[in-house]
């Protein structure tokens, strides 16, 4: 398909469902779900109607190929002294958003995460990436704030983020720097 300039696969994945979506793969790919029996015209005018859009995160996913392509994996010494540095900086950054938000939490492990930033256990287990210190400081606060907020609701319900933006009214902007330069980072540790 050509889409403004822009020559793409398209994928059509048809099941069970009653709405049509497009996503864009890692390799640029367009990838449309589809309900089973919609016929090929409407795919295609909704293909129509999406292009620029489409086109948009293509150029936006193809651009960021070309980023990840020019970067070097961190070395086992990097990684080890970025974890280093993630274990004195992290459960500092923890304690101190825990005691502003009256919450307690058991023990803070950091890991090299492949696919998460932090997690928190039921238990109240902290996980940090040790990437993270490779963010800006409010970036790394933010997944703190996250986690923490993970302590009074074990879900990503709407109260759940009415104390994420009370404690952190920055929070989106963080998110979005993770979603666009997150992905450069983790490529870097898994090479």
């Amino acid at each position: 398909m050509q889409i403004d300039g822009i020559s793409t696969e398209i994928e059509i994945i048809r099941s069970k469902r009653k709405t049509m979506t497009a996503e864009i793969g890692t390799d640029g790919k367009v990838i449309v779900r589809a309900p089973m029996r919609m016929p090929v015209r409407d795919i295609k005018a909704f293909l129509g109607e999406k292009s620029g859009i489409i086109e948009k995160h293509v150029r936006k996913r193809l651009s960021e190929n070309d980023r990840l392509s020019e970067t070097r994996p961190f070395t086992a010494e990097e990684i080890n002294k970025m974890a280093d540095m993630a274990t004195e900086i992290i459960p500092r950054r923890v304690r101190y958003y825990a005691e502003l938000m009256g919450v307690t939490y058991n023990r803070i492990t950091i890991r090299n995460q492949k696919t998460r930033w932090g997690s928190c256990t039921a238990a109240g287990n902290l996980n940090f990436n040790c990437l993270l210190i490779m963010t800006p400081p409010e970036v790394l606060d933010s997944v703190v704030v996250h986690e923490l907020c993970h302590r009074k609701h074990l879900d990503h319900s709407k109260e759940f983020y009415a104390d994420v933006y009370r404690v952190f009214p920055d929070y989106d902007r963080c998110s979005k720097w993770l979603k666009e330069n997150g992905r450069v980072l983790i490529r870097r540790m898994t090479g």
